[in-house]
This record gives C-alpha cells, sequence and structure tokens, in this order.
C-alpha cells in the first residue's frame, strides 16, 4: 500500500494531519519533501469556529463557568 500523507513536524516527530489507517507501531518508510505553507487568511479561526455547528443553551457565553461548575443556585 502506498498512500502520500501530509505531516507535522513539531520538533521531535512527524505528526499526520488526517487519520491514518495503520495498527500502532507499524513501521512505514518515509520521504521527506518539504510542502510550502499555505497562509492563513485573516479572519479564519472566526470563520471556523462560527462553521463549527456547536449547540447549546442561548446563554451560554453569558454562564459559562455555571454550565462547567455548577452555579450557586444548584448546590442550594
Amino acid at each position: 500500500m502506498t498512500k502520500t500523507l501530509i505531516l507535522k513536524y513539531d520538533g521531535s516527530v512527524f505528526r499526520p494531519e488526517e487519520p491514518v489507517d495503520l495498527s500502532p507501531e507499524t513501521r512505514v518508510r518515509a520521504v521527506i519533501e518539504p510542502v510550502e505553507r499555505t497562509p492563513g487568511r485573516p479572519g479564519g479561526f472566526l470563520r471556523t469556529t462560527s462553521s463549527l455547528n456547536i449547540d447549546g443553551p442561548p446563554d451560554w457565553s453569558r454562564r459559562l463557568e455555571d454550565y462547567l461548575y455548577g452555579s450557586a443556585e444548584d448546590a442550594a
């Protein structure tokens, strides 16, 4: 099986940017060919987060800590 993957080097190991269909500890041969980095677009983070279909209550941002840790009202 031959497959081309994009890997990111974190200073110690190469990590694939997408899932790989291999068992753990499988040995593979890698040929290193640097890929040009594509510059991120301004506002990319906001565009990405707004595209996520996250479900939550309407007051989630205002009461985040209540939802994470429970509110004083819940303890009473």
